[in-house]
């Protein structure tokens, strides 16, 4: 019996491109919005899960440079990317808290960061922010 090799097409890499995109589109639509309401809550909501999704893609693309001993590299990346974990937790207590002021400021800095992501014209990412506040609540209780 031959078996043939699997080869993972779903990289870390791609997935943090994904993610990326997810995020700069649900920024793009938050920073349109002028009042709290629910889809405020959950475009922060869902930036604050993509941003903890981004910390969860650097250490498995980072364990492969430092097998072949790419140490620099490796760490250089991981200073890059430290961020997201840290505007995670502050956008997260800010939703939680009700501090729209501390949300839109966490979301600049973010926007910041992720300026250089391109969106296509025509995405299909649709809308993947709908019910993120809700699973916010359920996970904070």
């Amino acid at each position: 019996m031959l078996l043939s090799r699997i080869i993972n097409t779903e990289t870390a890499g791609k997935e943090r491109t994904r993610l990326s995109r997810s995020a700069v589109l649900a920024l793009r639509e938050l920073m349109t919005q002028s009042q709290a309401d629910a889809q405020t809550r959950d475009l922060a909501a869902f930036v604050s899960f993509v941003l903890e999704e981004l910390t969860q893609t650097i250490e498995p693309t980072v364990s492969a440079w430092e097998k072949r001993g790419y140490w620099i590299k490796a760490d250089r990346f991981r200073l890059d990317w430290e961020w997201c974990e840290h505007s995670s937790a502050k956008l997260r207590e800010a939703i939680l808290a009700d501090d729209w002021a501390q949300v839109a400021q966490e979301a600049a800095r973010v926007a910041m960061k992720l300026n250089n992501v391109k969106l296509p014209a025509h995405h299909r990412l649709g809308t993947p922010w709908v019910g993120a506040w809700e699973k916010m609540e359920k996970r904070s209780s």
